[in-house]
């Protein structure tokens, strides 16, 4: 049987410190031993019933129940103040096949894998080269836990394939403690499992598209997500360039996408007639300090897979520009802690001059974070036409109201389906601002403070947008899920009274979605 830990504990805090917050037990479950119990699926169907038996355990007590994985949200979404579960031993996985899927199944069966909730990006990446497949985007780095990703939206930086959330085929949610919890949802439009293999699992199947794509971005509020089926892709290379170009041109790309007309081109990066390809993936680095006319962008570009290419790890080990927030402590780590001292340093020297080119697969791309101390990142998913504003408007009031230990990024993903997904333009530019946490001083406001001012200058300015479920904001703000998403929020609350029991609506909320104003049992 699957064995669980228990710690008596006063509170958790987040990878990047961003808490701590108050606790009482912390759960640990493993997996019973391959000797033991040989099969996957028989370790899989165990295991469930030992995390229905936790939920028991909380619900007798009058307590709440909370899963979280690495623990990267900068916010307190994963925790609770009760009893949380920490899903990192729980990491199976289980290629699908062909006989297991729906009769109406249009996906390649060769493309589908089941993954349990604890496997992290890195793992789930792994498993999938070793069977030629890749997936179709990730975060900035690969230490987050799939569930995570799902849960909170992570994006990448995709233009034609969205957000994690988006190449999920199914979830297996463990949403009480009797036996007919255990249910695996998909949207009845597009069934990927026969009832054969859903029945393996001891579930009840449930086709449903308006409640399949409201659990997709859950904000680990729809239960205990146990599997995750995913359609991944056959293995592919990325090449990945590094370049500075003005910020005029940076910005009529961010504003247009329209990279076939533009003035920028990568030579062999182009069609016939010399018109520059769509990318794979855009990103734009803003020094809002700095007045330099130029800025740097990161661009990749999809290629065949072949053998042998060039280990990309001495470049990418050594890439300023591979995440934000080490970006920023590299060029601090040199200076004073004193934030003006910095800031006056980041006015004086614009980001080191790049002509970096690296190709290798996904997974090495985007590869494992090199920084994991105290930090912030605040992320608007804001109408890619509205960059532009959007980015001077933010920079300015981080120049005049600041100083702000950060810089500034833009990414753009594809538009998702999910019910509540921050990527929910056309095509989402995700505008960030990462840095090290600071404590606020009398020149100096609080990075709450700031928050709300980013969203009252967005608001000011009538720029529709959204936020980073996982990110640092001010979640206290009024009326912010309504603003963010007109319609959305009766339908989300009702997806999951559909769902879920009234007591265990209240045993998987948490003082996140209290504070948001999706809980409809507070």
């Amino acid at each position: 049987m699957a064995n669980t830990k228990t710690k008596l504990l006063t509170e958790w805090d987040t990878l990047h410190n961003n808490g701590p917050f108050p606790l009482k037990l912390l759960y640990q479950t493993k997996l019973e031993g391959e000797r033991v119990m040989p099969k996957k699926l028989d370790r899989y169907n165990d295991v469930a019933l030992e995390i229905q038996k936790l939920i028991r355990d909380s619900q007798q007590a009058g307590e709440g129940f909370r899963a979280y994985g690495s623990a990267w949200s900068m916010n307190n979404i994963a925790s609770h103040k009760d009893r949380m579960h920490y899903n990192g031993f729980m990491n199976l996985s289980m290629p699908i096949r062909a006989a297991d899927c729906h009769p109406e199944n249009t996906y390649d069966p060769t493309n589908l894998f089941l993954f349990e909730c604890g496997n992290t990006i890195k793992e789930v990446s792994e498993t999938l080269a070793e069977n030629g497949k890749s997936l179709k985007t990730t975060g900035a780095s690969n230490g987050q836990t799939l569930a995570g990703c799902v849960s909170t939206g992570v994006h990448g930086s995709a233009l034609d394939s969205g957000s994690v959330q988006d190449y999920v085929v199914g979830l297996n949610l463990i949403i009480g403690p009797n036996p007919n919890d255990i249910v695996y949802l998909e949207p009845k439009s597009k069934p990927a499992l026969s009832d054969a293999f859903i029945q393996t699992l001891n579930s009840r199947v449930i086709r449903d598209d308006a409640l399949f794509y409201t659990a997709l971005v859950g904000l680990g509020s729809f239960g205990f997500i146990h599997g995750i089926v995913v359609e991944a892709e056959p293995v592919y290379l990325i090449k990945r360039y590094v370049k500075k170009i003005s910020k005029s041109v940076a910005f009529e790309l961010a504003n247009t996408m329209d990279f076939k007309n533009s003035s920028f081109t990568i030579p062999g990066e182009t069609d016939a007639q010399g018109k520059g390809n769509r990318p794979y993936h855009y990103k734009v680095f803003i020094n809002q300090y700095s007045d330099e006319p130029d800025c740097v962008v990161e661009i990749m570009y999809k290629k065949p897979y072949r053998e042998p290419y060039p280990d990309p790890f001495p470049v990418i080990k050594e890439s300023l520009f591979r995440d934000l927030i080490h970006l920023f402590v590299k060029l601090a780590e040199n200076l004073p802690k004193s934030i003006p001292w910095l800031v006056k340093r980041l006015k004086d020297t614009i980001l080191p001059t790049v002509n970096e080119e690296t190709t290798g697969m996904l997974k090495e791309i985007f590869w494992d974070a090199p920084y994991q101390g105290p930090a912030f990142a605040c992320s608007f998913g804001i109408h890619h036409k509205d960059s532009e504003k959007a980015m001077q408007l933010l920079g300015k009031l981080t120049r005049d109201e600041g100083p702000i230990p950060g810089i500034f990024a833009m990414r753009f993903v594809k538009q998702t389906k999910a019910t509540l997904g921050f990527t929910r333009f056309p095509i989402t530019c995700m505008l960030e601002i990462d840095g090290v946490l600071w404590k606020k001083t009398a020149s100096i406001m609080s990075l709450e403070e700031y928050s709300r001012r980013m969203i009252q200058v967005l608001k000011a300015n009538n720029i529709p947008f959204t936020m980073h479920w996982g990110k640092s904001a001010d979640w206290e703000f009024p009326g912010l899920v309504d603003h963010m998403y007109p319609g959305k929020k009766a339908t989300w609350i009702a997806q999951r009274q559909k769902l879920l029991s009234t007591e265990m609506q209240v045993l998987f909320s948490n003082t996140f979605l209290k504070t948001v104003e999706l809980d409809a049992t507070a």
